[in-house]
């Protein structure tokens, strides 16, 4: 059986990262970056498909983990028969290869331990040759190259294509594992001391944590969402990827499954402002920077989400060796929805470049010719269907949440031509446009018998997306279509008080073009939260807030969504929309009475 997704826990590099689970086994790992091929597949097949256990031999043996400080070092306290040892997880920044170090450490009495690594290259499907070099395991295949290097004591020895270690832990003793990945036609990469990766580590994370802003009765919470959000970030250009993984479901058995190793546009305003709040300048100006290299092009070629580095080519497929998760296939690397025409996405980037703006972060000369270019392109093609913020597979429709934000595009490049008269822009022009649309959305995205905002035109499906309709400007949260909207959220979207993104019969296909339904999306809980707090129900908000906190597994983290009825977290894990909620959520709380 597979375990829960919040049974895992995360370690990285800031380049990449693997799930730990609470068994000790590392099922998920793609080595060099987040995008690449798994290593580590066990997630979404089985432990033939790549793992690496590391745990007493004792199959009665208890385990507790929790993450060492404010740091992403992971230790996990294994209690058995004979004594205690702690496992200490974590990959240091690499200079040039990365590296997953795994410490054991006697605490009390003699432990026998076993390390179980079977390496899969291909997302579970190569089989490498392993070979003794240099008192390392070595194993290769076709690009890649990974070195084991193990204690001295005990005994290393292959068995059914894998490699074990027997050995045995007495208090005070320590022994460490180094696994290094490089490519097979370079030479092997210089040894780390592990000792001294594991204090460097800390000293990395402990030091950038205290750098934090949030002062208030949830900090615990912020800086551990900070902290996962960091993890998420490819160093090398400052994107964020939505999150590491691929294909873990939105409904266990449902073909709801799709790769987040990428980075949203979507995601660029609400990521901005949580950092901008907490304090992280540098890391709000290397996001900035990312997106300002992604979007540049013509207006049309636009893409909702780009790779790591910017890629614009995500071409979708299917893994048929993988099961996956609990057998919850197809499993699926790239992803189409880059395909599709998302009209959102031009006010998110004007809104990201406008929220940088007011921070202070200094601007490229171009950055604004840039945006120019995609408020005239929007211009002309606002009034067009698209396929909306959730990436609808179905129909092209007029959705509500489109065309606010491209009212939002409007406003924004508005502001700046009013504070900067000289910067060049049609000012009477894009006040007209924003003048139409916010006229269009009012009259025909408004369903003024029930109240409430909806998910197109003409519909009467409602859509958790226009809960940010205040946020951004839109309508102030004491308009009563606003908190109409609120409450009609709260009443038809909601299940145990957790929210829906929109309407997925049971039966059926949805307006997603798909069957089956999923969880309820865990941002969507947190904007309501935040909707409600704005329209003055700030004890509701509060008590919304504080069952979200519950919901994070043991060492604070968050999936994509959670299923209310099974009480478990379903889809791509750790989830970065999710943590962005949280911490937004955590700083709009403090603003009001009640707020500590």
């Amino acid at each position: 059986m597979h375990p829960l997704i919040e049974d895992y826990a995360l370690i990285g590099d800031l380049q990449t990262a693997a799930l730990v689970g609470r068994d000790g086994s590392i099922d998920w790992l793609c080595l060099p970056r987040f995008d690449s091929a798994a290593c580590f597949a066990a997630v979404l097949g089985n432990r033939d498909n790549g793992h690496w256990r590391l745990a007493p031999r004792d199959a009665d043996a208890r385990a507790e983990r929790s993450y060492r400080g404010d740091s992403l070092v992971l230790d996990t306290v294994w209690e058995t028969s004979t004594g205690a040892v702690k496992v200490t997880d974590f990959m240091p920044q690499r200079d040039r290869a990365p590296d997953v170090v795994r410490i054991v450490e006697g605490i009390r009495g003699t432990v026998e331990m076993r390390g179980v690594l079977r390496l899969r290259f291909d997302y579970g499907r190569v089989v490498p040759w392993v070979r003794h070099s240099e008192g390392c395991r070595v194993a290769v295949a076709g690009p890649d190259s990974v070195w084991l290097r193990t204690p001295s004591r005990g005994t290393t020895y292959g068995k059914d294509f894998s490699t074990r270690s027997d050995f045995t832990v007495a208090e005070g003793e320590r022994a460490a594992f180094v696994l290094t990945w490089h490519p097979s036609h370079e030479p092997r990469p210089d040894q780390i001391d592990p000792f001294v990766a594991l204090d460097v580590t800390l000293d990395d994370w402990q030091g950038w944590s205290a750098r934090c802003r949030y002062e208030g009765p949830y900090r615990a919470a912020v800086i551990r969402s900070l902290i996962t959000l960091k993890a998420l970030t490819y160093a090398p250009t400052g994107g964020i990827v939505a999150a590491p993984t691929t294909s873990l479901p939105e409904e266990l058995g449902g073909i709801r499954n799709w790769d987040y190793r990428y980075c949203w546009v979507r995601d660029a305003s609400l990521t901005l402002n949580s950092l901008i709040a907490a304090g992280y300048l540098d890391e709000a100006r290397a996001w900035r920077d990312w997106l300002l290299r992604a979007v540049a092009g013509a207006p049309q070629d636009l893409q909702i989400m780009y790779g790591l580095s910017g890629e614009r080519r995500l071409p979708e497929a299917e893994l048929p060796w993988l099961s996956g998760y609990a057998d919850s296939p197809p499993v699926r690397i790239g992803n189409a929805a880059v395909e599709q025409r998302q009209l959102d996405v031009y006010g998110e980037v004007l809104d990201s470049f406008h929220i940088a703006r007011t921070a202070g972060l200094p601007s490229e000369h171009h950055a604004w010719r840039i945006q120019r270019t995609l408020v005239e392109y929007l211009e002309s093609n606002w009034r067009d269907p698209d396929e909306g913020l959730w990436e609808i597979r179905g129909p092209r429709r007029h959705f509500v949440h489109s065309k606010v934000m491209a009212w939002v595009a409007a406003d924004r490049a508005v502001r700046v031509l009013e504070a900067y008269p000289k910067a060049g822009g049609d000012l009477t022009r894009w006040k007209a446009m924003r003048d139409e649309v916010h006229r269009e959305v009012c009259e025909q995205g408004y369903d003024a018998e029930r109240g409430t905002f909806t998910q197109y035109y003409g519909s009467t499906e409602l859509d958790a997306a226009t809960l940010l309709i205040p946020r951004v400007g839109f309508l102030p949260a004491t308009d009563p279509r606003v908190v109409g909207t609120v409450e009609a959220v709260q009443r038809e979207l909601t299940r145990d008080g957790l929210v829906r993104r929109y309407s997925t019969p049971a039966d059926g296909v949805s307006v997603d073009g798909l069957p089956g339904g999923e969880g309820a999306f865990l941002v969507c809980s947190f904007w309501l939260a935040d909707a409600l707090h704005a329209i003055g129900r700030r004890d509701e908000a509060r008590a919304l807030f504080e069952r979200l906190l519950d919901l994070r597994n043991d060492v604070g983290l968050l999936a994509e969504e959670y299923d209310p009825v099974a009480g478990r977290q379903l889809g791509n894990y750790p989830q970065a929309f999710s943590h962005i909620g949280l911490v937004g959520t955590a700083f709009a709380l403090l603003d009001g009475p009640g707020a500590d």
